[in-house]
């Protein structure tokens, strides 16, 4: 199969989850012995090839133009009230419209490449793919991983909400991260009959505790002032209103009054940074809340897991959640905001003999703590729900199982 790859990003300008589905989606792929063309962004300084092969892949990376000094008198109120956030609309309109000029003017009609299936990931890239099936009469696939109703707990654009829904109606079928989606993307009047859904993944020999050095995850711990004898609470992703960050700051007196040795670790970026930093002085936890405002690299990211003896992610929104199959992948128990449109509800099995982490309500703080502290009862029971976490990963969500039910959906769409 010969397909076009649109995602807003892919290596080396990796900004969330999106970025890493891509990287590992596309590589699969091509093993399976797929041809793969990807359009994405380039840097904000253009620095990046435009055309290049990467692992087999090729990848184009139109160079941007600035047309937002225009936009104001074209678009909707609703994009004028962004502020600043116009020139991010701008780069995205230009990439979408470069993107697909390039595919279908250059590669289709002047090369003479032939494609089977275009591939568009989220509102970011659909304005490309709906352009491209359009000139070309491909098929449409749009893989929705969270929508701007949702990402914004209902505050966001009327005008990407609605990209997103002509999107989903313009697309041969719609693939979603979830059925906690699926029941999402019906609600909001995506059409029920073309939504498929396919999980995320995680590569477990990447993610594996027996490849991390004890002395490395010794100094980690000492970075952030965590003794041999402390518990570490772990929390990795943006640091924004969805995320429940602030609900689990306020969940720490409850876990500490139980267990005066937790620390909790809060790595990431995001607009609440100042926010959180003043909760924490505010609720005097600075002795038990460390902060490290970077985007850390995969490496680091994996060797927090390896030292933390709980991963929590107390979302409010989350649509899939590959931070937690990261860490289950990592043999560490996780706590995981169920409560909404929650993926995590699908992937964290809660009870029973499989069970790997503990469901609880990301609003309620005494609820999150009831989670952490029911992890941290006992070194023997972390290790069990450890176990059983990598146990559900290697069954169920290895990226070879991703890519090969991908490819299929994809298969039955060319049929038709």
């Amino acid at each position: 199969m010969k397909m076009v790859v649109l995602v807003y990003e892919y290596p080396p300008k990796i900004v969330g989850g999106l970025g890493t589905y891509a990287a590992e989606i596309t590589r699969k792929f091509v093993l399976m012995d797929h041809d793969v063309t990807v359009f994405t962004m380039n840097d904000d300084q253009g620095s990046l090839p435009t055309r290049e092969i990467w692992r087999g892949i090729e990848i184009h990376r139109p160079l941007h133009i600035d047309v937002s000094d225009s936009l104001p008198d074209v678009v909707a109120d609703d994009v004028k009230k962004w502020g600043r956030g116009i020139q991010l609309f701008s780069k995205i309109l230009v990439y979408n419209y470069l993107s697909a000029s390039k595919l279908v003017n250059e590669l289709i009609r002047k090369e003479n490449f032939r494609y089977d299936i275009v591939v568009a990931h989220d509102w970011l890239s659909v304005i490309s793919g709906i352009t491209i099936k359009k000139e070309t009469g491909l098929p449409l696939a749009f893989h929705v991983h969270s929508t701007e109703r949702g990402r914004t707990l209902g505050n966001g654009s009327e005008v990407v909400s609605n990209i997103e829904l002509r999107g989903g109606k313009a697309a041969d079928v719609i693939i979603t991260v979830s059925y906690a989606m699926k029941d999402e993307l019906t609600r909001l009047g995506f059409p029920a009959e073309k939504i498929e859904v396919c999980y995320n993944g995680v590569d477990p020999q990447k993610y594996n505790p027996e490849a991390v050095n004890p002395e490395d995850v010794r100094r980690l711990r000492e970075f952030y002032g965590i003794k041999n004898d402390d518990l570490m609470i772990l929390f990795v992703g943006r640091l924004v209103g969805v995320k429940g960050v602030d609900r689990l700051i306020m969940a720490m007196p409850h876990v500490i009054s139980r267990y005066p040795n937790a620390k909790l670790v809060i790595v990431g970026v995001g607009d609440m940074q100042e926010h959180l930093k003043n909760l924490v002085n505010a609720m005097r936890l600075q002795d038990h809340v460390k902060f490290n405002f970077n985007f850390v690299s995969e490496d680091e990211r994996i060797l927090h897991y390896s030292a933390c003896d709980v991963a929590v992610f107390p979302s409010l929104y989350e649509p899939f959640g590959i931070v937690a199959l990261e860490a289950m992948s990592m043999e560490r128990p996780v706590v995981v905001g169920a409560a909404g449109v929650s993926g995590m509800r699908e992937v964290v099995i809660c009870q029973g003999e499989e069970q790997c982490g503990f469901h609880v309500d990301g609003s309620n703080p005494s609820d999150i703590a009831w989670g952490i502290n029911s992890t941290l009862e006992s070194p023997e029971k972390r290790r069990w729900l450890g176990r059983n976490g990598r146990q559900r990963v290697l069954k169920e969500f290895t990226w070879e199982k991703v890519a090969e039910r991908t490819i299929s959906i994809y298969e039955r769409v060319l049929k038709r």
